[in-house]
């Protein structure tokens, strides 16, 4: 990571949580998630000088935003921070590019030079077609198009998205997400992306922090939550399958016997407390009676089956349960109904073991 450009600290009370966050952003983007009320928003009001926490400090590029302990919290027109709502929060009774100029008004410059900033960011964001339509007339992902627009053209300091594609159904998500992943290669600012589901963020952030009740509880890589989650909540969030369990080696594998039940294998060396970490997609779904010997199987009823893009995720109540991932097309798929019994079956090479929460 680059050296940071903004720095966060925030102590503040929310309802029953308590807010107790510390992030460092450079120019890049980080996405922070976590289920609903666990405090993501409100990190990003206190930014954009929305939510006075109790105590706290942000610092962007050495400028000091807010310190509580110094007495000093710039109003938010001061902050040179763009802030993108769920809903894009555009006016509907605004054409795009009065959309556009609106946040120019209040800045130095004449008519004439706010029209060329405005058209320059037109032409920007690829939107100049839609330059005299108003929001009501354009599709979900061009109104999300138009409201990074609008809070890049008062070029920020810090860029805050507040669950940009939550809004949108699963076809344009796609379109959307592939269009704001090139926009924020292309600023390189410090930013920050809210969102409730790890599958929107995976492929736009540098990094991702998860939140649990007003905690961040493990930043890393996208790569590295999957690789290796700190508790079974983040393996849960971000969807991979956790066991907690006690290790032997025996000969040149290692037996994990699991805490809920039923036993697994790993190449991995581990001996003592561990926790064993299987990627969905690495399970083979089937027949209980075809099962190889020689792979881990957890057996059991089939409780859903929902569909995720190109495919199917399984969630089988073995002992302990696990979830599966199938291709769409894939053979087996005809045989996948809920109450019927399968087994969900693994190597060992295939097993990770990390050190438990």
């Amino acid at each position: 990571m680059t050296d940071p450009h903004l720095d966060v600290e925030l102590h503040h009370r929310l309802g029953r949580i308590d807010l107790d966050v510390r992030l460092a952003v450079g120019r890049e983007t980080l996405a922070l998630i976590g289920p609903s009320g666990v405090g993501k928003s409100s990190v990003l009001r206190a930014i954009a000088g929305l939510l006075k926490p109790k105590r706290g400090r942000i610092v962007c590029d050495g400028r000091p935003l807010l310190d509580t302990q110094r007495r000093v919290d710039l109003p938010p027109e001061e902050r040179r921070v763009g802030l993108v709502f769920q809903d894009g929060a555009l006016f509907p009774h605004l054409s795009v590019a009065q959309n556009i100029a609106y946040g120019l008004r209040p800045r130095s410059g004449g008519r004439r030079e706010r029209r060329a900033r405005v058209a320059e960011i037109l032409e920007r964001f690829a939107i100049a077609p839609l330059a005299d339509s108003r929001p009501t007339r354009i599709s979900g992902g061009e109104r999300q198009r138009v409201a990074i627009a609008r809070a890049v053209a008062t070029s920020p300091d810090v860029l805050l998205l507040d669950e940009p594609l939550s809004a949108l159904d699963t076809v344009t998500k796609s379109h959307v997400a592939a269009e704001l992943s090139r926009i924020l290669t292309g600023l390189r600012l410090p930013t920050i992306l809210v969102s409730h589901d790890f599958g929107d963020v995976a492929g736009l952030a540098e990094r991702v922090a998860v939140m649990d009740a007003g905690r961040i509880v493990q930043t890393g890589t996208t790569a590295e939550l999957l690789r290796a989650p700190a508790s079974a909540f983040v393996a849960a969030f971000v969807g991979t399958n956790y066991f907690l369990g006690e290790a032997r080696r025996a000969a040149d594998t290692t037996v994990i016997d699991l805490d809920e039940g039923g036993r697994v294998v790993s190449d991995d060396a581990a001996v003592g407390r561990v926790a064993v970490v299987v990627q969905p997609w690495h399970v083979a779904i089937g027949d209980p009676a075809v099962a190889s010997p020689d792979a881990n199987a957890l057996i059991g009823p089939i409780t859903s089956v929902a569909p995720r893009g190109g495919t199917l995720r399984v969630a089988v109540a073995s002992t302990p349960a696990i979830t599966v991932d199938v291709a769409a097309d894939a053979p087996v798929v005809a045989g996948l109904t809920v109450g019927a019994v399968v087994a969900a079956t693994w190597p060992p090479a295939l097993t990770r073991l990390v050190p438990p929460a």
